[in-house]
């Protein structure tokens, strides 16, 4: 039997999603939660794979198991076996064709800033405290500027693939409350760290340590060096992934 299971994860203990050989990372601990139930390996198949320390509400992942327990025995019997920092938030039975990443429309990540030099302690680790004022203005016509098709050469560090670095943010809205400042970003795919690169160099224009015309320059010339700036990656939260 093929779950479709959507997952949630503190991700500041763990060395990103994907599984390595050393480091503790969240695939291999959920795998290893489901050796212990199956009593044999069972791979979990993510739509996307996070950096070290990002998180998520809304990861999604295929697996295939044994079909004498429901969908919602799986869910529960998978929690029990994880640590509090990774939960199933929804399991349901899927057609064997169906495949996380492939079946995938788009993403959703959202990135936190608190302009402020006193966070919560509930935050820490989950937001980028940035403590000086930005100016929202130009922050927002930042932002704009990444909206569409472009290739996002300079501001991706695609390793595998340096020459496939064409990418569409479908929205980038920015949302401020108080001190709180969100970046979403909506779009079929990103290059690895290219939210966090991009919400680095926004911040920079936005501080007034970057000219906005750089970024055109970046993005109009794509053999230009990568943006060096990226953003922490505690502030940056995968949350939902869209079909």
């Amino acid at each position: 039997m093929r779950l479709k299971i959507t997952i949630a994860y503190d991700g500041a203990p763990y060395k990103g999603w994907q599984s390595q050989p050393f480091g503790l990372t969240v695939q291999d601990t959920m795998e290893e939660a489901l050796a212990r139930i199956a009593k044999r390996r069972v791979v979990v198949h993510a739509c996307s794979r996070t950096d070290t320390g990002v998180h998520a509400l809304g990861q999604c992942a295929h697996i295939d198991v044994d079909p004498s327990r429901s969908a919602e025995e799986w869910r529960r019997l998978i929690n029990f076996n994880l640590p509090p920092s990774i939960r199933v938030m929804r399991c349901s039975a899927v057609p064997a064709s169906f495949d996380s990443r492939r079946a995938s429309k788009g993403k959703i990540y959202r990135y936190t800033i608190r302009t402020t030099d006193t966070v919560l302690p509930h935050e820490f680790g989950r937001v980028w405290t940035v403590p000086d004022e930005l100016d929202l203005e130009l922050l927002r016509n930042a932002a704009a500027m990444f909206v569409g098709e472009h290739n996002f050469r300079g501001f991706g560090a695609n390793k595998k693939n340096p020459t496939q670095t064409v990418r569409t943010i479908s929205s980038l809205s920015v949302a401020q409350r108080g001190s709180r400042i969100t970046l979403t970003f909506t779009g079929p795919g990103f290059l690895y760290r290219m939210v966090r690169m991009v919400t680095g160099s926004i911040v920079r224009v936005a501080l007034g340590k970057d000219d906005i015309k750089e970024i055109r320059r970046r993005l109009h010339d794509p053999g230009k060096p990568i943006w060096t700036q990226a953003a922490p990656p505690g502030g940056l939260c995968l949350m939902k992934v869209i079909y």
